[in-house]
């Protein structure tokens, strides 16, 4: 009985205010211990990724030409992913040597969920080139200006990207336009 509330649980007097103040801070331990197990997994999955990542090259110590894809369990790097299809992807060329940095910061912010869009993001994609590296970070829903507009302000943020930064917004189904087009399978009219 080392819980002043302890005392109350077999008090049978008919005081029920005493009673209800004993549920409501139970309730409230219980949903401090609930959020505390949250954030633990939340720490655990952030630990047992990091182990992983550890170990990985770093997209600036490639050479040549590779694609680094982290996306949600579930979603594939596609276009055509029922997650993907009607979203898009905010792209940033950096010059060579800041890949690493900056593809480290976006997959921390995105673990640590900094984005706050809730289930917006999809993943995201480094692409290491001869001439410059291309971050680019995928979300479901190209129509809501305003999700994609705080998913760049995000960005602008985590990258610490200076303010003159180009950031292009493209559509997945422009992307796929522009595709079918370059390699020939529909004419410029859609045909």
């Amino acid at each position: 009985m080392n819980n002043k509330f302890d005392a109350l649980k077999d008090d049978d007097s008919g005081d029920h205010d005493q009673n209800e103040e004993n549920s409501t801070q139970k309730d409230g331990e219980k949903e401090k211990t609930e959020r505390d197990k949250s954030q633990g997994s939340s720490k655990r999955k952030v630990e047992q990724f990091w182990r992983f990542y550890s170990h990985m090259v770093r997209p600036g110590d490639l050479t040549g030409h590779s694609d680094f894809h982290l996306f949600k369990e579930g979603i594939k790097p596609m276009w055509e992913d029922d997650a993907n299809k009607n979203g898009g992807k905010w792209i940033i060329r950096l010059r060579k040597g800041l890949a690493s940095r900056c593809w480290e910061n976006l997959i921390l912010a995105m673990l640590g969920e900094q984005f706050m869009v809730g289930e917006e993001i999809c993943g995201a994609v480094v692409s290491v080139r001869f001439q410059e590296d291309i971050i680019s970070i995928w979300n479901k829903t190209a129509s809501d200006q305003a999700t994609t507009a705080r998913i760049r302000d995000t960005l602008r943020r985590v990258l610490n990207l200076p303010p003159n930064t180009i950031m292009e917004y493209k559509t997945h189904t422009d992307s796929i336009k522009a595709w079918e087009e370059f390699h020939g399978l529909v004419n410029s009219s859609g045909r």
